[in-house]
């Protein structure tokens, strides 16, 4: 039999690896997998559950470095930092905001997902996930990823879906017509 990556560790690393799946591939947060293993007769705790993702990170790192500079051979990076809620982070409260930066990228046909986890949101993450990178970067507009552009040659791009919503919000912002007005300026105009 092969050695099993994390000692003493009771689940398979078939069972595993559905749990690491479910929690970053499918949004299924460990309290809910917990639940679920409940109903059918299965008693572990999210502890459990999370300590086995953080030992297998741990194992999987030589790995996530792989596809990290997979990524990068490409020349697109889609990125975006997700707020997420973490219970024991040290020198943190449960309140305060953490961070999931989600990066996709490689080349075309063979593009892969990266979730990195960091308690803040400071420009040093993406100056480390993009280190040696360029190419272009699509993001959000967070003013956090300029200075990995500026060091690593990086032509960054919007995203069209926050540029929509500026103008949804535009929108929205506009005073309401009258009774009996017309609310589009370009059909004033025409009238």
């Amino acid at each position: 039999m092969p050695k099993h990556p994390i000692a003493r560790a009771m689940g398979s690393i078939n069972f595993m690896s559905f749990v690491i799946i479910s929690k970053y591939a499918d949004g299924l947060p460990l309290y809910r997998q917990e639940k679920i293993l409940l109903r059918h007769g299965g008693e572990l705790s999210r502890t459990t559950l999370a300590n086995w993702i953080i030992a297998s990170a741990k194992q999987l790192q030589p790995l996530i470095n792989l596809l990290r500079e997979h990524q990068q051979a490409g020349n697109v990076i889609m990125a975006d930092a997700t707020r997420i809620q973490v219970l024991k982070e040290p020198d943190k409260p449960v309140t305060s905001d953490k961070y999931m930066w989600v990066t996709l990228g490689g080349p075309p046909d063979k593009q892969s997902v990266l979730f990195e986890y960091d308690p803040s949101r400071s420009q040093a993450v993406p100056l480390r996930l993009f280190d040696g990178f360029s190419g272009y970067l699509q993001t959000d507009g967070y003013a956090r990823y300029s200075a990995a552009c500026r060091e690593n040659d990086i032509t960054q791009l919007g995203c069209w879906d926050h540029a929509r919503r500026k103008f949804k919000e535009a929108q929205k912002a506009q005073p309401k017509a009258k009774k009996g007005e017309n609310s589009c300026p370009q059909k004033q105009i025409a009238q």
